[in-house]
């Protein structure tokens, strides 16, 4: 449409289309600051039930009531985990579909697989959650009864036992121990912690190196038979429990981290919001005790809660683990 008159015509026309221009510039950024507006969504890239899952459903009931939204879980297995860490990637960075991995997802996976995404552009760190060691368990079948005695079952009975691996973290795990100690065992896949551990119980595999989160309570349960923390320290929801030094495999450390990322390019207001609200979760006294005490995980200082803090934590283990894993030649069956 053309608009004929003097000069004076022209400018409400003209200060029309740059108001109108003006709030469609400005919408991703009211957005971001009213956000959020409806339910949040967290990615867990494995099964439910696992050391993931049941620490992300701890911390987002939590984080719900300062976002004022529910957060709903959504499992989404396969591939160690980056076909779930893939479907954020891919997500529009609006702060409604959220990444929830840890030290496997984020860091040993970029070594070991081709993966259509870059772990550090691709995404906004939010926070680092919890970190804990892994618990050396196998099924009340084995005859050993300490670390020791078990490391000389398995050298004695090369490729008779077999191990679940549900994550990148144990396959590293367990061929990092198998190289460390001269033993043979089989990696057995399985598209979460849960499934694997389930079939360590009936006898099906032998033995796991698992998160404390899923291990102590089967461990409490009398269901499994523990040998050591994967730790320089013991655990203190299982002081008890020795520590692989204590038990004669020093220096086998491994500690397992999980942590929340967003879609690349998500506003730093949304990053900030979903990082205060991670925070006062983990601030929350009923959460640190069900964290630390029922599930061994230890939480970060307040310093190390930030979005920065994680990237560097992120990089610093990608640059500590990825040529042991390319050394290794470790690779995903």
């Amino acid at each position: 449409m053309f608009f004929r008159g003097t000069s004076n015509m022209k400018m409400p026309v003209l200060a029309v289309a740059l108001a109108a221009f003006g709030t469609i510039a400005s919408a991703p950024v009211a957005n971001a600051q009213v956000y959020p507006t409806r339910t949040i969504t967290m990615n867990v890239p494995f099964a439910a039930g696992g050391p993931t899952d049941t620490i992300t459903r701890i911390v987002a009931q939590r984080m719900s009531a300062p976002l004022g939204h529910s957060i709903v879980i959504e499992n989404v297995t396969g591939a160690d985990g980056s076909i779930g860490v893939g479907r954020v990637a891919r997500a529009a960075p609006d702060g409604y579909l959220l990444s929830i991995g840890q030290w496997s997802t984020h860091v040993l996976n970029g070594a070991a697989y081709a993966l259509p995404y870059d772990l550090l552009k691709d995404f906004e760190p939010v926070a680092l959650l919890t970190t804990n060691p892994l618990v050396i368990v196998t099924n009340k079948g084995v005859p050993a009864t300490s670390l020791k005695e078990l490391i000389a079952w398995l050298r004695a009975n090369p490729d008779r036992a077999a191990m679940g691996i549900g994550s990148m973290a144990h396959r590293v795990s367990g061929v990092y121990f198998q190289n460390l100690t001269g033993t043979r065992f089989t990696l057995v896949p399985y598209r979460g912690a849960a499934p694997a551990m389930q079939d360590m119980i009936s006898g099906q595999i032998q033995l796991m190196f698992d998160q404390a989160a899923t291990s102590l309570p089967l461990v409490r349960a009398g269901s499994t038979r523990p040998y050591a923390v994967t730790a320089a320290m013991r655990l203190a929801a299982a002081p008890d429990l020795p520590t692989v030094d204590e038990a004669g495999l020093p220096g086998f450390h491994i500690a397992v981290w999980t942590a929340l990322w967003a879609p690349r390019a998500t506003p730093k207001s949304i990053i900030d919001k979903l990082n205060a609200a991670a925070v006062e979760a983990l601030a929350d006294p009923a959460v640190r005790k069900r964290l630390t005490e029922e599930l061994g995980q230890d939480i970060p200082p307040r310093a190390q809660q930030t979005p920065d803090a994680l990237y560097a934590y992120q990089k610093a283990e990608i640059e500590k683990w990825w040529p042991l894993i390319k050394s290794a030649n470790i690779r995903p069956e």
